[in-house]
């Protein structure tokens, strides 16, 4: 006896889908990137090394090719506490579900966390780019090509594409790279989405970014954002939010004197949040300690991070 199975859809003549995983070290730029290659902010951006902690898949829709761009944190050497590794987790596994793997490297340095990541790509034995990022802080600009002839010799890469995330230099000849180097397939997502990432997600998201921003080296990795309930009225939406510290001596330093810090936060995250989502948010942000939450298996899970 057999049974009819739905026919897997003849990809359009010349059409190209497929995943690309972003790799690198921490706070080389990946984030950054994506938001360049897809156009709109979706991965949080700081100075802080390993601010990206969750996958978030950005999808660029071409004439001929539908991308799916994943951001990975950063693959980092030292590991001490269960929050960096499960990142180092997340980072390694996407690269099981992707069809192209761009490895990110900063243009003025490489270092052995660059070695590491390289390491990752090359035994996931999938098609790589390089992309060179941070060119426009290369002085004087022909510097760039010992550089690049020394990379081609560490790794075959399928291209190797110079270009500066933050000024958007040659990042429409990187997705074009890429849309050539996946497989002919359909499309995976209808026209116009933009992300996997849930509204919650992305508001979570935002609150933790002018967070950190704000803190600066005050408060370490210790700090996380959840939102807890979501309700629209008359046009607004309000959110409920929760971020969690690890000691209860980070929370009078994330409050600030009167509540200040908090407002500066809250309005913060608002504005930019109103500008992204194109509609009236209202925040309600509350300091709840978890301790060593960053170390607990139950509440990284809680997190969405395990």
């Amino acid at each position: 006896m057999t049974t009819e199975t739905e026919p897997t859809p003849a990809p359009t003549a010349g059409f190209r889908s497929g995943f690309a995983a972003l790799v690198g070290r921490p706070n080389v730029g990946k984030s950054t990137l994506l938001n360049a290659l897809v156009g709109q902010k979706l991965s949080i951006v700081t100075p802080r090394p390993q601010t990206t902690r969750h996958r978030i898949v950005g999808i660029s829709h071409l004439p001929n090719a539908q991308i799916a761009f994943v951001d990975t944190p950063g693959l980092h050497q030292h590991g001490s506490r269960a929050l960096n590794r499960a990142m180092n987790r997340t980072a390694s596994t996407s690269l099981n579900d992707a069809d192209l793997v761009v490895l990110v490297i900063d243009a003025t340095k490489w270092t052995q966390e660059d070695d590491l990541a390289l390491e990752r790509v090359v035994a996931s034995g999938l098609p790589a780019i390089a992309a060179v990022n941070k060119i426009d802080q290369v002085r004087p600009r022909d510097r760039l090509l010992p550089y690049i002839a020394e990379l081609s010799k560490r790794h075959t890469f399928v291209d190797i594409v110079p270009i500066s995330a933050l000024k958007s230099d040659n990042v429409a000849a990187l997705r074009t790279s890429i849309a050539e180097h996946l497989p002919l397939a359909p499309a995976m997502y209808p026209e116009g989405e933009l992300t996997e990432s849930s509204l919650e997600f992305r508001i979570a998201e935002m609150i933790r970014e002018k967070l950190t921003l704000e803190l600066n080296q005050e408060v370490p990795y210790g700090v996380a954002v959840e939102v807890e309930q979501m309700a629209e009225a008359d046009g607004q939406l309000t959110v409920d939010a929760s971020i969690w510290v690890d000691r209860e001596g980070q929370k009078p330093i994330v409050i600030g004197a009167k509540g200040e810090r908090l407002k500066r936060v809250g309005r913060s995250a608002r504005i930019a949040l109103n500008d992204l989502l194109g509609r009236r948010l209202h925040l309600n942000l509350w300091v709840k300690v978890r301790e060593n939450w960053a170390d607990n298996a139950r509440a990284l899970k809680h997190l969405g991070l395990e």
